[in-house]
């Protein structure tokens, strides 16, 4: 029982701080967004990299582990300086010239209604539904191009990741786009509510 009014306070909090603070939290969403699009691109962009510089094999049956090795720390690599550390001193700079700007009252109301740590709950992650929407998706392209039954070793590695990321933009598209109608309808809602 003493959960339920700790979770009453945090949701109210967080109603509190969406009602306050919604043009940041629209760009904070935005910046999601691109930086999963700048992921992709620059993933795509070392992929085209690897195969014309001869990192890496043009067709999947000359594969190695050594290749597979060699291609993912690249990918970490490029990935990292591309995406993560940008990503950071945007962070670094956001906290700096946003969050320490607030009254020491409303930071404090924040910390205590747990806004950014949230509540801790014992609940494990389900897992698999994302990646198996992906999967078919994937199967779908496969037969769509017409390689259903191609054997694998005559695909490009090109090929194969420009399928999963298509196969994952689909599943993204599909379950996105009604997700946020969703959420910015109950968002739109929740702003209306009197506190």
């Amino acid at each position: 029982m003493t959960m339920e009014p700790e979770s009453e306070d945090s949701e109210k909090i967080w109603k509190e701080f969406l009602r306050k603070h919604w043009k940041a939290v629209a760009l904070f969403v935005a910046g999601v967004i691109l930086v999963f699009l700048d992921a992709i691109l620059v993933y795509l962009w070392f992929v085209e990299k690897a195969q014309v510089t001869g990192l890496v094999p043009m067709t999947l049956n000359l594969w190695a582990m050594g290749h597979l090795v060699t291609f993912v720390l690249h990918v970490i690599f490029w990935e990292v300086l591309f995406t993560g550390a940008p990503v950071i001193l945007v962070a670094v700079a956001v906290w700096q010239l946003w969050w320490e700007k607030f009254p020491d009252d409303e930071k404090e109301r924040y910390r205590r209604g747990h806004l950014l740590s949230g509540t801790r709950s014992r609940s494990t992650n389900g897992g698999g539904g994302i990646s198996f929407l992906i999967l078919i998706a994937f199967i779908i392209k496969i037969y769509l191009d017409g390689n259903w039954n191609i054997p694998f070793a005559t695909w490009t590695f090109d090929y194969l990741v420009y399928s999963c990321v298509k196969a994952l933009l689909w599943v993204l598209i599909i379950c996105g786009i009604p997700l946020a109608v969703g959420g910015t309808w109950w968002l739109h809602h929740e702003m209306k509510k009197n506190p």
